[in-house]
């Protein structure tokens, strides 16, 4: 399992976020969050879902791997799973 998480640094609404990534598959990082921290599905985000500050702890001893952001990203695009606003809104 490669799911990979950055540190909750990112303000919005009052709380700080991760983003939780995988570098294997989308499907691997949605069986992960399905089981561990209990998002629903609907706020996957392309190819990341975005995670409170409060499970960050929860997900890193479920096995999440913290990174930093730009290793985060550099690994997501390295495996192809990296999506770009403007394709989503394309999609």
């Amino acid at each position: 399992m490669s799911v990979l998480i950055d540190s909750p640094v990112w303000p919005w609404r009052g709380r700080r976020w991760s983003h939780l990534v995988s570098d294997v598959s989308h499907e691997e990082l949605h069986a992960f969050v399905a089981a561990e921290l209990g998002i629903p599905r609907r706020a996957f985000q392309g190819d990341h879902y975005d995670v409170p500050e409060d499970l960050y702890d929860v997900a890193v001893a479920a096995g999440a791997q913290p990174v930093g952001a730009r290793e985060l990203l550099a690994r997501l695009t390295a495996a192809g799973l990296r999506v770009r606003k403007r394709d989503r809104a394309a999609g």
